[in-house]
């Protein structure tokens, strides 16, 4: 859903349910299930807020199955107009702290799919886990560790540490 800045009115635009972006992900995998988005602008400024709840598959990174997550993240994102004419002193300013939560829109058109897309990923864990408890992989045999008891043996012995293995043997008897 694209929308002209220019054509958004005073008291904004709202977006209700997942059927109003029929599309809203590049990754036809990721689902949409809930979608409540509030468009204001201000000036040139457009204020997006409200929520979304997309489901996303991923891969877990203790024990590298795959399963599916739910993110519901809270919307409250600010899109400037994209800068056409860089001068030298725009490409040297250091951001500040609002910078950060800023993004852009080009030729006046506010792409809704893509603050959805943003949105949700950002959402998304840095390592995601399929559960908290995921006991991972074996690290002597690779076995997932969730599906079959590992009987190797936890850690195998450093043998750098071997000498002092000895001493302290030594030192106990």
């Amino acid at each position: 859903m694209q929308i002209r800045v220019s054509e958004i009115p005073e008291e904004g635009i709202q977006v209700e349910g997942p059927a109003a972006l029929p599309r809203p992900f590049a990754d036809p995998a990721w689902k949409l299930d809930a979608l409540s988005l509030h468009l204001d602008k201000d000036g040139e400024i457009v204020l997006v807020s409200g929520s979304l709840r997309a489901r996303v598959p991923l891969v877990c990174g203790r024990c590298l199955e795959p399963f599916e997550m739910t993110v519901e993240p809270a919307v409250d994102a600010r899109l400037l107009p994209a800068v056409t004419d860089r001068t030298e002193a725009q490409v040297e300013r250091e951001l500040g702290v609002d910078d950060l939560d800023t993004d852009v829109y080009d030729h006046g058109i506010l792409d809704v799919e893509h603050v959805v897309e943003t949105e949700t990923t950002l959402a998304l864990p840095m390592k995601p886990l399929c559960r908290e408890s995921c006991r991972g992989l074996c690290p002597i045999c690779g076995g997932n560790r969730n599906l079959n008891p590992c009987t190797c043996e936890e850690s195998s012995p450093e043998p750098r540490w071997a000498p002092l293995k000895k001493l302290a043997e030594r030192l106990s008897q």
